[in-house]
């Protein structure tokens, strides 16, 4: 499509980007009313939402539209199966330059509704509004489907500590195309467009977790809540945490020491969740480590039994932010 956003105008971009969409059986009334019908057979909704600003969470010399469309949707579908439940809806807003690109956002709405249908859910309405700034925002609903909510706060001492997913990948990318390399490509790609595993929240609540949440900020720091909210601390083994051997060769060429990737880096939105010592767990899981009485007043994270004290995690208003 040729033309800017402008020349398009409001409703001609909600025209267009509500004829790319798909639906699902979840779906009672879609885009063009003035709210959406999503069944809730649970009586429950999960519901999340997350923002992403341009220059800020993505910028356009890095990743295609497609890309920001597929990670906007991801990272919050990640959160409704990071609390147990299955995605069933997602809404979007999105600000946009008039002079942009007509093209632009519609290509993120292609990735937007390409990473509904891998989750199982649909875009179901949004909103749009002129402004200075790119800016994607999402929320994204989910179903239970009778189950309780797996929350941050079941973690118990004795508990397993396991995760599925990728962890340090997006980071590494990230570091990558810091220095102005487009390759390794499978650590850029995971940067541009995450992969969380959707279906390990449902099926974790499923296997009897007592605590779970996804990687966004990085294992440590996320690890902290659960541990925080619980009142019990964590301890990590360095050993049963996976570094690939790529990834190795990217920290030495760089100077970083990849298990801080693995340990700090976020937005891979792995799953990590705690367990009952006797739960057998799929061979998807790996279990890096243990829940243990509070040695201290403040519940922490530990890593081979030592405090992690170097830099990491992600704050939006922290010193690096």
């Amino acid at each position: 499509m040729k033309g800017t956003v402008g020349e398009l105008g409001e409703f001609g971009l909600i025209r267009e980007l509500t004829s790319r969409l798909t639906s699902t059986p979840a779906v009672k009334i879609g885009p063009g009313d003035d709210a959406a019908v999503v069944a809730a057979p649970d009586r429950r909704v999960v519901a999340t939402t997350d923002i992403l600003l341009e220059n800020r969470h993505f910028r356009r010399d890095w990743s295609t539209a497609y890309d920001v469309g597929r990670k906007s949707a991801a990272q919050n579908l990640a959160d409704v199966a990071a609390m147990g439940a299955v995605p069933t809806a997602v809404l979007v807003a999105l600000v946009v330059p008039a002079d942009l690109p007509a093209t632009w956002p519609l290509e993120l709405m292609d990735g937007i509704r390409d990473e509904c249908q891998v989750a199982g859910a649909a875009v179901v309405g949004g909103d749009v509004v002129r402004g200075d700034t790119i800016t994607v925002a999402i929320t994204a609903l989910g179903d239970l489907r009778s189950r309780a909510a797996v929350t941050r706060s079941g973690a118990r001492p004795g508990n397993l500590v396991a995760v599925t997913g990728w962890l340090g990948w997006s980071a590494a990318g990230f570091a990558v195309l810091s220095r102005g390399f487009r390759s390794p490509r499978a650590f850029v790609e995971a940067h541009r467009r995450p992969e969380p595993p959707y279906h390990a929240g449902p099926a974790a609540a499923e296997l009897g977790a007592t605590a779970m949440t996804d990687v966004s900020d990085g294992l440590v720091a996320d690890l902290g809540h659960i541990a925080a909210a619980s009142g019990a601390d964590i301890d990590l083994r360095s050993a049963d945490i996976d570094v690939p051997a790529q990834m190795s060769d990217i920290g030495q060429a760089v100077g970083v020491d990849p298990l801080h990737w693995v340990l700090t880096g976020g937005e891979d939105h792995a799953i990590v969740a705690t367990f009952p010592r006797d739960v057998k767990l799929p061979a998807r899981w790996r279990i890096i480590g243990e829940v243990r009485t509070p040695a201290g007043r403040i519940p922490q994270v530990t890593v081979d039994g030592a405090p992690w004290d170097k830099a990491g995690g992600w704050d939006h208003f922290g010193d690096d932010a």
